[in-house]
């Protein structure tokens, strides 16, 4: 299968006089981080950041993205 999503954004170096030099860091709150694909043609999907399919998992997410959202959309976040 291929994916039309674009990579996930990952965390990257900046500085902060909170953190070591060099390091990097974001909020995880307990959840999941996943990108939700909308297709033409009524396909949703849902993967981790490493390509995993997650869309089994969490139906209730395909079929309200599939319900609410146009064709050709790409979302990534935490859920």
């Amino acid at each position: 299968m291929t994916w039309s999503l674009p990579e996930p954004m990952l965390t990257v170096a900046v500085n902060s006089s909170v953190l070591p030099p060099g390091w990097a860091a974001e909020p995880k709150w307990d959840g999941f981080r996943a990108q939700l694909a909308v297709h033409t043609g009524g396909r949703g999907l849902l993967r981790s950041r490493q390509g995993t399919d997650m869309t089994g998992s969490f139906p209730e997410l395909r079929a309200a993205a599939l319900a609410q959202l146009p064709p050709d959309t790409g979302l990534d976040g935490v859920m």
